[in-house]
């Protein structure tokens, strides 16, 4: 198919930011959405025009082997306001959704899926919610369409374990419908699967969030891409998260417990021992060889946590003092200036 043949699916628009940053950034990652790309541009341009605010969307090709990369190409020719970010193989949700953060200019980003199973007419809500002082809004599907046994029982569990295990009080971590302002994503470092537990790393960093209901309209043509496979790779990210909300800056805390607790199991065994050495009079290496060793292997463990907890503590320091990262999140400075000025 030819490029002029592609443009043709679009209509053709001259308007232009005029130099400047757009208010609103509307970020998509797409594999293989060649069937919904025109529907969808469409609705989020008509929608943005009637919002009225100054926006862009920025569109993520990650590593789509379909039409999506010529389609994406021929549409940011036809729109001013469309940027295409091409990715160079199929990354994954997390590393497109960060490229589009990156790319993004807007004030106010807006990040939906792109597989229509957002409804674009519903990002003004996450704006006007924004505007009234928050730092995230997060959607949350309270009415699900997706398959009950292997997705919707599957998704609650696991949105049930990570509030608890993050203490976000937040229904629908899965859904990638949230909106931000752009300040606190500049401490955001996703990587893996972790896109779903933004909620959790934004929480960590002081950011106030909040949950609006969204609809869910399910795939309108293709295949998902997530399946029950997905739930052990949740489980996995969730004791990544746990580990670092806790823990991230204070690692020996964490292995400096399982110290205790193994030693604590040897020193017991070591006191039963020696009681039935000195006292009772037994062989220790006739009667309780098997007790003893397993006593000297729960001593072992328990000293190789402590090591691992100093080494982390190690590369901790390492990690913030080197990048001159700060192990705070500052939201805004007040001070007077010179002259009495505020």
């Amino acid at each position: 198919m030819s490029d002029k043949a592609l443009m043709a699916g679009f209509d053709c628009i001259a308007e232009t930011t005029g130099g400047t940053d757009p208010r609103i950034s509307v970020v998509i990652p797409l594999h293989n959405e060649a069937t919904t790309l025109k529907e969808l541009y469409e609705r989020v341009r008509t929608v943005m025009e009637e919002f009225g605010q100054s926006w862009e969307l920025v569109l993520v090709n990650d590593g789509s082997t379909d039409e999506t990369p010529r389609l994406l190409d021929a549409l940011y020719k036809t729109d001013r306001r469309v940027t295409v970010v091409h990715l160079r193989r199929n990354y994954g949700q997390t590393p497109a959704l960060m490229a589009g953060f990156h790319h993004a200019r807007g004030e106010l980003i807006v990040s939906l899926d792109g597989d229509l199973q957002h409804a674009p007419e519903e990002i003004p809500k996450f704006v006007d919610k924004i505007e009234e002082g928050y730092d995230m809004v997060s959607g949350w599907r309270t009415a699900r369409t997706d398959a009950f046994l292997t997705r919707t029982v599957p998704s609650r569990i696991a949105n049930w374990l990570i509030a608890k295990v993050s203490g976000v009080s937040v229904h629908d971590f899965g859904t990638t419908f949230k909106a931000y302002r752009k300040e606190i994503l500049a401490d955001l470092h996703l990587y893996g699967d972790l896109h779903r537990f933004v909620p959790a790393i934004m929480a960590q960093n002081g950011a106030r969030i909040v949950e609006i209901p969204i609809k869910d309209m399910g795939r309108n043509q293709g295949k998902s891409h997530y399946g029950l496979g997905r739930t052990f790779r949740v489980a996995f990210d969730l004791l990544t998260v746990g580990f670092m909300r806790r823990y991230m800056t204070r690692p020996l805390h964490f292995f400096g417990k399982l110290f205790v607790g193994f030693s604590g199991i040897a020193g017991l065994i070591a006191i039963f021992l020696s009681y039935r050495k000195f006292l009772v009079g037994v062989d220790i290496f006739r009667d309780h060889a098997p007790l003893a060793a397993l006593g000297c292997v729960v001593m072992l463990m328990g000293v190789q946590f402590l090591a691992i907890g100093l080494l982390s503590e190690i590369m901790m320091r390492i990690y913030f003092e080197s990048q001159g990262k700060q192990i705070y999140s500052v939201r805004k400075v007040c001070r007077l200036e010179q002259g009495g000025r505020q």
